[in-house]
């Protein structure tokens, strides 16, 4: 092989690693994308979870609250 056809075949596998190297930089960021709207969902199913968790606590204390109420009254649930 002659020293021109090294160095062109050099500068083309330059080339491709440096097509490869800005694809892999790009994947690392849609991946770092991608986690980031997990953790947004983790934080929102959270959120959630404690909303629900009130939720029911304030629906047990008012079942409570009804059910001195009715005994209070001698009202028997149907």
């Amino acid at each position: 092989m002659s020293d021109s056809l090294v160095l062109e075949l050099l500068r083309a596998l330059r080339g491709d690693i440096s097509r490869v190297s800005d694809r892999l930089d790009e994947q690392g960021h849609r991946l770092s994308r991608i986690e980031m709207t997990l953790a947004g969902m983790r934080r929102d199913q959270a959120n959630d979870s404690e909303a629900r968790a009130d939720l029911e606590d304030r629906f047990d204390r008012l079942r409570e609250r009804i059910d001195r109420i009715e005994r209070r009254l001698d009202i028997l649930p149907a």
